[in-house]
């Protein structure tokens, strides 16, 4: 009975001794989220959960984006009906854009977009020609020589091309306002609506993906804002919210912190408005 004794203590010990080896080849996490809404005071994140996660959240986001594209805008461009232009249509293939308003896309005409796309002219045209503009080029085309005088037309139409042409390079700001004119036509909300279909299901799979696989821990913090993380494997990690703000006043901070863990040590961690993240637009 003694040799029995001594061979279960003997045992105890040895998983006493290989529990404390291991204890002492992980380490852990202690972090304080505070934010200073504006115009206040810096307050605690107070019961908010946060979670470590071995891989950033913005990363998994895009893992899941990369396994659901973007819908192909040549092919959506593609189905636009015979209200656009041969012409406009391959404008938007060769500058991969669809949206025909604001200044981004006004900003990416040049003259020769706006002299040879139907559309862009006659909008142009139309914003500038006439009384309108009293510098701006007069047209002594007459359409009547068109059949009665072709080489008279033909001349006289590549002279006004060309005054047309330098006026719109010497006065660039004539450009503004043409997209007032393709408020009907403008297929951007469209093409935006359809991407835009798309991201829920993505926000859907990240956060699973975020909460299964890559989940380590979770913690929640105190009312001091004080969270503990323990017996955490050295490695690399990342302190996230997920996609969900922690509200404190005005201000909505969501975190995707990295954070290295070493043996035996503990790691000490502030979130602030200062390491806070934007959420990623898709655009970006």
């Amino acid at each position: 009975m003694s040799g029995m004794r001594t061979g279960l203590a003997i045992a105890i010990l040895g998983v006493l001794a290989f529990a404390s080896r291991a204890a002492a080849q992980t380490g852990s996490i202690e972090f304080v989220a505070r934010v200073t809404p504006s115009g206040g005071l810096e307050e605690p994140v107070r019961g908010f959960p946060f979670y470590l996660l071995s891989k950033s959240f913005d990363d998994i986001e895009k893992e899941v984006g990369r396994a659901s594209p973007k819908p192909e805008m040549n092919a959506f461009i593609d189905k636009l009906d015979s209200t656009y232009s041969p012409e406009l249509k391959a404008w938007m293939r060769k500058n991969q854009w669809v949206s025909l308003s604001g200044p981004d896309f006004t900003g990416k005409l040049t003259t020769t977009d706006i002299l040879s796309v139907p559309e862009f002219r006659k909008a142009y045209m139309e914003e500038n020609a006439g009384d309108r503009s009293a510098d701006f080029p007069k047209s002594k085309v007459k359409p009547s020589d068109q059949a009665k005088n072709p080489e008279k037309f033909a001349k006289l139409s590549a002279e006004y091309e060309d005054a047309v042409r330098r006026y719109i390079d010497q006065h660039p700001a004539s450009i503004e306002g043409i997209d007032l004119n393709f408020t009907e036509i403008d297929p951007g909300p469209k093409w935006n609506a359809l991407v835009a279909k798309r991201l829920p299901d993505i926000r859907r799979r990240a956060l699973e993906l975020a909460q299964s696989k890559y989940l380590v821990a979770r913690a929640e913090t105190n009312l001091q804002g004080q969270g503990y993380l323990g017996s955490v494997s050295p490695g690399t990690y990342w302190i996230s919210t997920l996609d969900v703000p922690a509200e404190v006043g005005d201000a909505r901070p969501q975190w995707d912190v990295a954070v290295t863990v070493r043996p035996g040590q503990t790691e000490y961690v502030a979130l602030s408005n200062g390491n806070a993240f934007r959420p990623r637009q898709e655009s970006e």
